[in-house]
């Protein structure tokens, strides 16, 4: 079993936590976004409090460990292992207790070409363990607004995991996809749920516009998120997100392998 020490080092030494590539910059464009409303930020989560920049500041220093400084304005970003090591250890217990239950579960992710691999082993094993890993709407078309305009994606599952592609995109079956924020790919599954007369999962696990998503519809979500990604942080504040992993939602894939046998080992999931 992977250690807690050995996993923070991990953590370090892959950069998913300590410091990251995501910029200053970047993290207070979003916070500042964030606080206007932008829906390229808020990821279909509709904020019941009042959100200024400097509120989102102090929530992702507290969330995080970012600097509560406005005035630090460049360089790298920061997040505190031990935030990450505590957030990790509260999204294996929601898992273990859906194991438990036997409990229908959706998988999706904006990241296919980073976190596909850290999702379908979760699957997997939530699987293995009796519970129906959902894939409603495989195919739907989903239009998304993008900086280039709308653009037509298919929603299709890889190892339980959703994920989007252009149309007659090569590698079905593949973890090739398309990165997005949007939370209409986590609409089209529940409405595909909902036609198809299936039941609703207990859980959605996933990022971006999956958790809050699903967490602005009251279906219970957890998730990862980047110093960048505000939403889900506000609505684990705001209690419509259940649990939020801070860390780098973007480093190479293999570097999540050994988060997947941590969670599973603590979920009691380990095959």
């Amino acid at each position: 079993m992977l250690s807690t020490g050995a996993l923070r080092a991990h953590l370090l030494a892959a950069r998913l936590a300590g410091t990251v590539a995501t910029s200053r910059e970047e993290s207070l464009r979003s916070y500042r976004l964030f606080a206007v409303r932008d829906p390229r930020v808020t990821l279909g989560l509709d904020p019941e409090w009042a959100w200024g920049e400097r509120d989102v500041i102090a929530l992702m220093a507290e969330r995080c460990g970012v600097s509560d400084d406005p005035r630090h304005v460049a360089g790298p970003d920061v997040i505190d292992p031990e935030r990450t090591l505590s957030a990790l250890a509260a999204f294996a217990e929601r898992l273990g207790e859906v194991a438990a239950r036997r409990a229908p579960v959706l998988f999706g992710t904006g990241h296919p070409h980073r976190l596909l691999g850290f999702y379908a082993g979760l699957a997997d094993a939530l699987s293995a363990a009796g519970c129906e890993v959902l894939t409603p709407a495989q195919g739907r078309c989903v239009d998304i607004p993008t900086r280039f305009g709308v653009r037509t994606y298919n929603l299709e599952y890889v190892r339980g995991v959703a994920l989007v592609r252009e149309p007659g995109a090569q590698g079905a079956g593949s973890g090739t996809g398309a990165h997005t924020h949007s939370p209409l790919p986590v609409r089209a599954a529940l409405e595909g749920v909902a036609q198809g007369g299936g039941p609703l999962p207990e859980l959605i696990v996933g990022d971006h516009g999956w958790v809050c998503g699903a967490g602005q519809l009251g279906i219970e979500a957890i998730g990862l998120a980047d110093t960048d990604d505000p939403a889900l942080f506000v609505g684990e504040a705001e209690g419509r997100v259940s649990v939020v992993v801070p860390l780098d939602d973007a480093v190479r894939s293999d570097y999540y392998r050994p988060l997947t046998r941590y969670v599973l080992n603590r979920a009691c999931l380990s095959q």
